[in-house]
């Protein structure tokens, strides 16, 4: 079975910190892949700036060097919002010889048991919660289901927001070494965030 890390997000942009994200859950699970999965709606924070087709190109242009990582854009493709456990089921149906592990920040770990269907979702995944050493988390306020399918992975602090990266673009500053090289190009040449 081949073991495929999953992280979401609305990805506008896609940083150096999903990018560290991702091969820190990589490397230290043995995964054999990861996929980045730009949301459409997403239920937990505000409806992305970007269109999913933009935020899906700077994905692509990000991740062309690297073999371990590619783009699924299932959740683009469905109307209405996105929910985690919707998302697994069908890329469970898709590809049944994939073992899934859905990758999360420490600042998320705490709030899993609030997902739609968590119990159904930690049935269907393992969980890599990225510990950041300035965000600390005690699994002994989870319940037990999350706690038993949840390892860590300890995660080098990179304080790169896609937040403040739009700030910086609309403020006209640099956001060099940021972003992957390919992503401020295609930011420059559509003019994405400027306004």
């Amino acid at each position: 079975m081949r073991k495929v890390g999953l992280l979401g997000g609305t990805f506008d942009p896609v940083h150096n910190g999903h990018l560290l994200a991702a091969e820190t859950a990589r490397d230290a699970l043995g995964l054999d892949e990861v996929w980045f999965i730009p949301t459409l709606v997403p239920p937990h924070k505000p409806q992305p700036g970007t269109d999913g087709a933009r935020r899906r190109d700077m994905l692509e242009a990000a991740l062309v060097n690297n073999p371990a990582f590619r783009v699924e854009d299932i959740e683009l493709r469905k109307e209405g919002t996105s929910y985690t456990i919707e998302t697994v089921t069908e890329l469970r149906r898709r590809y049944p010889a994939a073992q899934f592990h859905w990758i999360v920040g420490s600042d998320m770990i705490r709030d899993l048991p609030n997902w739609r269907r968590a119990e159904e979702l930690a049935e269907a995944v393992d969980f890599i919660g990225l510990e950041r050493p300035d965000q600390p988390s005690d699994d002994a306020l989870l319940p037990e289901y999350i706690r038993s399918k949840l390892v860590r992975a300890s995660m080098p602090l990179l304080g790169i927001s896609s937040t403040d990266i739009r700030r910086r673009i609309r403020e006209g500053r640099s956001v060099r070494y940021m972003l992957p090289d390919p992503v401020i190009e295609y930011i420059q040449r559509d003019g994405l965030y400027e306004s």
